[in-house]
């Protein structure tokens, strides 16, 4: 893996020395092509200038702010550093708290941190002094044009920063048409509790795999040797409320 960032992590007045490296990828099923459906040509997509409608070389782009109408600024790599050179090169830990008090919608993204060479006994000191207290650190730093905020905690021999959203980036729920608490019976309750008591078990992450892509490539199998690809499944037929309780009792015994 190649490190996308380098700096420390600031505990109190300790300051150890990291590499981060992206914890994850993202496999978007399979790799769809735009053509013009006219002959199946392939379309691509081109940086081109509003000015004179040319397409621009990758290493003449850079990076800019609108000032004014038309009028624009260039940042360049050393414009960010200086906006604040510490934060830009510091993961700084703002405090601790228990991981169960941070809301699952702040998460975004991880990223694994290792420790530089020297720095393996402090790295140590924090990740063993997280899992005895079973605490999360809290941390904010400056990445791509913007203030982060993230929480650290340890991950079997690593170190994980999951990066967060603020409150600011997530949307209200004001505008939803939600129904109240309450709604459902307490017979029908039971039943609920009953059928996910029945369908739970131990997670496995290897038991979650992309089958959709499954499906699709078989379906592309067959439409290259000439065949037509029959339907998989079908679209499921929402519960009416008044079939609600037989469709729950029928759901057990099914599982049964």
């Amino acid at each position: 893996m190649r490190a996308i960032w380098t700096g420390s992590i600031s505990f109190g007045l300790v300051n150890i020395p990291v590499k981060m490296y992206s914890g994850s990828e993202r496999h978007d099923g399979l790799d769809l092509r735009m053509l013009n459906k006219k002959d199946h040509s392939p379309i691509r997509y081109a940086r081109v200038s509003r000015r004179d409608g040319k397409e621009v070389p990758y290493e003449d782009i850079v990076k800019g702010y609108e000032w004014q109408d038309g009028d624009y600024i260039e940042l360049t790599d050393e414009d960010f550093k200086k906006a604040d050179a510490q934060k830009t090169k510091t993961l700084q830990i703002k405090q601790f708290a228990d991981e169960d008090e941070l809301d699952s919608r702040y998460y975004e993204k991880p990223y694994y941190l290792e420790p530089a060479k020297g720095a393996e006994r402090a790295y140590a000191l924090l990740r063993e002094a997280l899992e005895k207290s079973g605490k999360v650190a809290l941390v904010k730093y400056a990445m791509r044009a913007r203030d982060n905020m993230g929480v650290i905690k340890p991950q079997g021999r690593a170190l994980v920063l999951n990066q967060m959203r603020f409150p600011s980036d997530l949307r209200d729920t004001g505008g939803l048409n939600l129904p109240d608490k309450n709604l459902a019976s307490k017979e029908e309750l039971d039943m609920a509790l009953a059928l996910a008591n029945q369908q739970t078990k131990p997670f496995i992450p290897e038991d979650w795999h992309d089958e959709y892509t499954e499906e699709l490539e078989k379906i592309i199998a067959e439409k290259a040797k000439g065949h037509k690809p029959k339907a998989r499944g079908k679209e499921p037929e929402n519960t009416k409320v008044e079939d609600l309780m037989s469709t729950l009792k029928a759901s057990l015994e099914n599982k049964r």
